[in-house]
């Protein structure tokens, strides 16, 4: 008896391309999003009506990004010890 639910379904598994492409995709939607919040804190500060703790949360926000980007970094580009 072969039961064929105990492999997976050649259409539902993504190339290793398709993957890197949308790990890449992502990277650059992260990096944007990084920016804007870093741009958006600064213009915060810059006209001195910032409340800061919606700066803090905003920077906790662009910290946790910027672990999401080193992440996908590593992911897409590992570090290779010769």
């Amino acid at each position: 008896m072969n039961d064929e639910s105990d492999f997976p379904n050649p259409e539902d598994v993504a190339s290793p391309e398709a993957e890197a492409q949308e790990s890449a995709l992502l990277l650059d939607q992260l990096k944007s999003e990084h920016r804007r919040i870093d741009q958006e804190i600064n213009a915060l500060i810059e006209t001195g009506v910032a409340d800061m703790l919606k700066v803090r949360r905003m920077k906790k926000i662009k910290l946790s990004m910027k672990d999401q980007i080193a992440y996908l970094e590593n992911q897409i580009t590992p570090d290779i010890i010769a």
